[in-house]
């Protein structure tokens, strides 16, 4: 359980003393003066020191901190009870639910301030036609599985971040419900709706959030057919293997995209569809040309108003969290494209904040591909259109038997990996059917 402190040695026994058996308290001091850390550590919890002052800034390091399975948050105010925390946990645990929030049901005039109580109902009303998910309240305890929180890449470190947990985990197809508790008065007034500073501050926050769209994702490929793909992997691989790698590979790029926030998820297809595809993809078909014509006519069917991020089906180690992170609303500020470069010296992944079909025709049409130099050339590209580039991680792409073996050891619970153990075996295996 994460609990963000800062200055809550008044209600610190309280809550600790009310957690059930079982949990462990992770408590984030950032930045108390009043001994809060010390006291809670007295008091057997966890403490972590986040000095970046901001709500989200001790939520996000909590996180990072934990270990367990499944992670819940709660305030450190005493105005919620950690004894209630099965109300929001249950439907994780049962399978139900992705993200739970405790809907705050005051228990008496004073715990809830009228301001505050009718902001928040406007911010519930925003977020219901936003994500389509029946909430009544931005509650502040909430649970959910930490490798899901994780793949959401939250940028915020304010009082925007439980606003984007909420929206970055619609995008991400995860089903959020809410559960009533009980609100209490807090111990001591709140650092934000205590303050017209704090007022403010969290007002803004939450605005710079509600205002970024959700990225496009794109997802350029070819139908997994032997004789077409991977050829360069035969031998020693068969025809029929290099088809099934190819699919493995597509297959878990496909997945985690799947868990990246995302407005849009496209694949854009030489071929036909197959059972690989996964729920909440749209398809369209490559154009004729030139490697470096498709990859330019992929952003044509991006919106320019909001940003596009392109990636190939070579890259089955890839995580949620690589392109989550500088994609979130706060991180892309200032950022106006993405570059990925590849180990052989191309690049795996290319983003663009205003894509247009002019903008991505002027980047890559005529960029000579697969070759050492293609990611230079096209970096020489970005600098000539005068555009911030956002660093991406480096990574291997899938050419070579070596680098076959070299991204399974990456990825070794993947459907890639396990693709080519079974090829050790001799097995025939298909990753479609895998289990």
């Amino acid at each position: 359980m994460v609990l963000p402190c800062l200055d809550e040695a008044a209600a610190l026994p309280w809550v600790l003393g009310r957690i059930p058996a079982g949990w462990r308290a992770i408590v984030v001091d950032n930045g108390s003066t009043d001994g809060s850390a010390e006291l809670a550590r007295s008091l057997g919890a966890t403490v972590v020191a986040e000095p970046r002052r901001g709500f989200g800034a001790a939520c996000h390091a909590g996180l990072l901190a934990a270990t367990a399975d499944l992670v819940c948050f709660l305030d450190c105010d005493g105005s919620l009870d950690p004894a209630q925390l099965h109300r929001v946990t249950g439907p994780v645990l049962d399978g139900t639910a992705d993200l739970v929030l405790g809907r705050r049901r005051p228990t008496s005039f004073t715990a809830w301030p009228p301001h505050a109580r009718l902001a928040n109902a406007e911010l519930a009303r925003r977020l219901r036609a936003r994500t389509g998910a029946r909430l009544h309240d931005l509650g502040p305890m909430r649970a959910a599985r930490r490798e899901r929180l994780l793949a959401l890449g939250l940028g915020d470190r304010r009082s925007g971040y439980p606003l984007e947990m909420v929206l970055a985990a619609s995008a991400a197809g995860m089903r959020i419900v809410e559960r009533p508790v009980d609100y209490r008065p807090r111990a001591g007034r709140s650092k934000v709706t205590g303050t017209l500073r704090g007022t403010r501050q969290a007002i803004s926050d939450m605005r710079s959030v509600l205002a970024a769209p959700p990225p496009t994702l794109l997802v350029i490929a070819k139908e997994p057919v032997p004789g077409r793909v991977k050829t360069r992997l035969t031998p020693p691989f068969s025809p029929e293997q290099a088809a099934a790698l190819a699919e493995a590979a597509l297959a878990d790029t496909l997945d985690t995209l799947s868990q990246v926030p995302a407005g849009r998820r496209l694949l854009v297809l030489e071929g036909t569809p197959g059972r690989w595809l996964p729920p909440g993809w749209q398809v369209a078909a490559q154009c004729g040309g030139g490697l470096d014509e498709r990859l330019a006519a992929a952003f044509a069917h991006a919106s320019p108003d909001a940003p596009a991020l392109l990636v190939g089906m070579d890259t089955p180690q890839l995580t949620g969290r690589m392109l989550a992170e500088p994609l979130s609303s706060a991180r892309r500020a200032g950022v106006d494209a993405w570059y990925g470069p590849a180990a052989d010296g191309g690049f795996w992944a290319l983003g663009l904040a205003r894509p247009t079909a002019e903008l991505a025709r002027r980047l890559l049409v005529g960029v000579p591909m697969s070759t050492p130099g293609t990611g230079a050339a096209l970096l020489d590209r970005l600098a000539a259109a005068d555009l911030t580039i956002g660093q991406l991680p480096a990574l291997t792409d899938v050419d070579t038997v070596r680098e076959v073996d070299q991204v399974a050891a990456l990825a070794p619970n993947g459907r890639f990996a396990a693709c080519r153990r079974s090829m050790d075996l001799g097995a025939d295996f298909r990753p479609g059917v895998a289990s």
